[in-house]
């Protein structure tokens, strides 16, 4: 059923006008009557709507893009990607045609701030949404983005996913571009056991985030396939180290795991960023890369290659992933088949991996 501003104003327990006011911001209101209306508004999922709404009218050629983190290279390179295909202009054939605005929302990583910001960009009757990244895998983040998604995408709102596996049983998405990390994974740790290494640990990222599982889950069929890990072998939780997919986690965890492991003889970081705290911690310890301990990290992000030795880490075709999710959001691309499309990840053998010194100290 259709929320109504009288809704709004019954909820707030203010007249309808007090509400007009405060979405207009054209008459002054009390500041404790203005919370107490947007906080309805906000429950309701209120939404202006009608063609004399200059809002409406104002904002149509509006598109959000929304990150985990701005700062890291690899929403960033997907956001501006993404942003160059917005700005060209579509066939006219449907809403998402013509030129757009791209405002890039930066959420920190809160389910909360997400949610937000798709309440926010409905109101303003968003033309389409790209989300970015990884998936919290929570239930009930789930349901409530679920929800969120099916009401941009019943007002017309275009929705693609960028590296962001679907959601199950979920038809609002116009487009979702997966990465593959599990294949990614798999492939770079095959590489180091093919080098002859048995003892790897592994700086994963957050729990709660399907980057950091699917990834995770490559890494360890490998380990599997080489009966490296199973069934009474520990060396799954005992090698593993999660925290943030930052410089310092790969820092702190690559310690823990040499206090942890001292016969260690490569560590793989979740992403680059993690993998270059690795470097930092396995220098600090007096260890040579990648003649003491081999390290390899994930995304191959541009300064990669420019890291000494050059880091051995698996490519995603960040730029392209976000030019296509531009061009889906624009209407300028046809959805894949079924509306989901698996991007490959390629094994970058670099410099820093080598086979392991038999003679370290264990």
């Amino acid at each position: 059923m259709t929320v109504t501003l009288a809704d709004v104003a019954a909820r707030a327990r203010v007249s309808p006008a007090t509400v007009s006011r405060v979405l207009n911001g054209n008459y002054p209101v009390a500041a404790t009557t203005r919370e107490r209306v947007l906080r309805a508004v906000d429950d309701l999922d209120y939404v202006l709507n009608g063609p004399a709404s200059s809002l409406a009218a104002a904002t149509s050629d509006l598109v959000g893009i929304l990150v985990n983190d701005i700062a890291d290279p690899f929403f960033g390179i997907m956001a501006g990607a993404a942003q160059s295909e917005i700005g060209v202009p579509g066939d006219g054939t449907s809403r998402a045609g013509g030129e757009k605005l791209a405002v890039v929302c930066n959420t920190g990583g809160s389910p909360e701030r997400e949610l937000t910001y798709l309440t926010l960009l409905q109101r303003q009757r968003a033309a389409a949404v790209v989300l970015t990244g990884g998936a919290l895998e929570d239930p009930g983040h789930q349901a409530a983005m679920a929800a969120k998604l099916g009401r941009l995408a019943d007002a017309g709102t275009r929705i693609v996913f960028c590296g962001r596996p679907p959601l199950p049983e979920n038809d609002a998405v116009t487009a979702a571009l997966t990465f593959d990390n599990r294949g990614g994974g798999r492939r770079l740790t095959e590489h180091l056991i093919s080098l002859g290494h048995r003892r790897i640990g592994y700086v994963a990222g957050p729990l709660e985030r399907t980057t950091t599982r699917h990834r995770l889950e490559g890494h360890r069929a490998a380990m599997r396939a080489a009966g490296l890990a199973g069934e009474g072998f520990d060396a799954d939780d005992r090698l593993t180290v999660h925290g943030p997919y930052d410089r310092r986690s790969g820092y702190e965890a690559t310690l823990e795991l040499l206090r942890r492991e001292p016969g260690v003889t490569a560590i793989v970081g979740a992403n680059d960023s993690v993998a270059l705290g690795a470097s930092a911690a396995v220098r600090e310890q007096g260890l040579r890369i990648p003649e003491d301990i081999s390290v390899a990290g994930f995304d191959d992000l541009p300064f990669s290659v420019d890291t000494v030795p050059a880091l051995t880490t698996v490519r995603l075709p960040l730029y392209e992933a976000g030019a296509r999710a531009g061009r889906l959001a624009m209407g300028a691309e046809t959805p894949p088949p079924g509306g989901i499309a698996t991007i490959g990840a390629e094994l970058m053998v670099r410099g820093s991996t080598a086979p392991p010194r038999g003679d370290r100290p264990r």
